[in-house]
């Protein structure tokens, strides 16, 4: 292996570790609120995200927010780090790019930054379909004697053996490819955006913390507010029924069905917990992953 073959390995590596302790953060800051974003996306019986809170509470008790905990802890770390480590490596090979066919301009575009926050979104779908699939089963199964699974490897054993790998665990992956592209292109085009604007007279590494966070948080919002509509597709994909009897074909007869029953409001239903989620979240992510980059950079 080369010198240069060692060093982007390295520089690999550094990205997928930061992005995995920014995921820790994400899941233990989220998951509260992810819970009554999926409630809202899947059933018509709450009035709305402080309704859907009350109820949870009151029927399931505290624990019931971190429903499906363990399988985001530990796949959303892989997420995360996945996230990052496909998004700076595009970077580095646009910027090679760049840099071959263009040596008056080896800094990316704008267009760039959104192409290579997409091709993140490709390599993270192939995990974070599956994972966000059984977290979401798990978070709307029914509560005590009458639920389904007894946990993340039961739901996956019997998600398999009704449904196999394409129809049961992948279910709704096509829709989680788009929406992956669209929200994480607009994610890292946004905060790269807002710091590129912060950084014209001064050092990345010189931009304080606390502005890290505020366009961290900033760039979540426009995430959800890009692809929310795909976003409660594929929550309706993945809880509906597995096998022969199912209420939506496909994708597009998912979007169909919702529209043609419920309106063009019912693609933004639970936006507002979800744009409240959003900004914490995001800041204590990029926060979190651009501290690490700095301290072991």
């Amino acid at each position: 292996m080369t010198g240069s073959d060692q060093g982007s390995l390295t520089r690999t590596l550094k990205d997928l570790f930061a992005g995995a302790v920014g995921g820790i953060a994400q899941v233990l800051i989220g998951q509260p609120f992810d819970i009554v974003k999926v409630r809202l996306q899947t059933s018509s019986q709450y009035a709305g995200a402080l309704d859907a809170a009350a109820k949870i509470y009151k029927n399931e008790g505290t624990l019931a927010f971190y429903k499906g905990t363990l399988t985001p802890l530990i796949g959303i770390g892989a997420c995360v780090s996945i996230q990052f480590g496909a998004f700076h490596d595009a970077r580095r090979r646009i910027a090679a790019y760049n840099a071959q066919k263009h040596p008056e301009r080896s800094d990316l575009t704008y267009g760039q930054y959104y192409l290579s926050g997409a091709a993140a979104g490709v390599a993270n779908s192939v995990i974070s379909g599956p994972i966000e699939h059984v977290r979401i089963r798990l978070q709307t199964q029914p509560h005590g004697a009458a639920r389904l699974y007894d946990g993340p490897v039961d739901c996956i054993r019997k998600l398999l053996k009704t449904g196999g790998v394409a129809n049961g665990l992948y279910r709704g992956e096509v829709v989680t490819i788009l929406r992956e592209v669209q929200a994480y292109g607009v994610w890292f085009l946004t905060f790269e955006y807002l710091m590129k604007m912060e950084s014209r007279n001064k050092p990345r590494s010189d931009i304080p913390s606390w502005k890290i966070a505020l366009y961290g948080g900033l760039a979540g919002e426009a995430l959800w507010l890009a692809s929310y509509p795909l976003d409660v597709v594929k929550s309706r994909m993945q809880t509906d029924r597995i096998g022969g009897d199912r209420a939506y074909k496909n994708m597009r007869d998912c979007f169909a069905k919702t529209y043609a029953k419920e309106g063009f409001m019912a693609f933004w239903r639970g936006l507002g917990p979800t744009l409240l989620r959003a900004m914490p979240v995001s800041a204590g992510t990029f926060f979190v992953v651009e501290t690490v980059m700095r301290a072991i950079h």
